[in-house]
């Protein structure tokens, strides 16, 4: 599988307060791109996988959702993990 449990761990330890933190919203925002890109990478191949498109508006939504969140409660966090992962709205 793409994505085991140390990758996890470590995506959350980069973006999130410790390596436990799963709720943040930095690090949630992280593990879907990391999600969106890999997907993004095999539609790429399989352009006819129309339920892994589905998929992938789904978890851009979501993060779109969370960003949307962050720059309501906290514009310098948005704008710190808008930088790190290179995401442009």
């Amino acid at each position: 599988m793409y994505l085991d449990s140390a990758k996890k761990q470590e995506i959350f330890e980069k973006y999130g307060k410790s390596n436990t933190d799963t709720g943040s919203p930095e690090s949630q925002i992280a593990l879907f791109s990391y999600r969106i890109s890999h997907l993004t990478e095999h539609l790429k191949s399989n352009h006819k996988d129309y339920s892994t498109e589905r998929s992938l508006k789904m978890l851009v939504g979501k993060r779109r959702r969370l960003l949307d969140y962050l720059i309501k409660t906290d514009i310098e966090r948005y704008r710190v993990i808008i930088k790190e992962l290179g995401i442009r709205k």
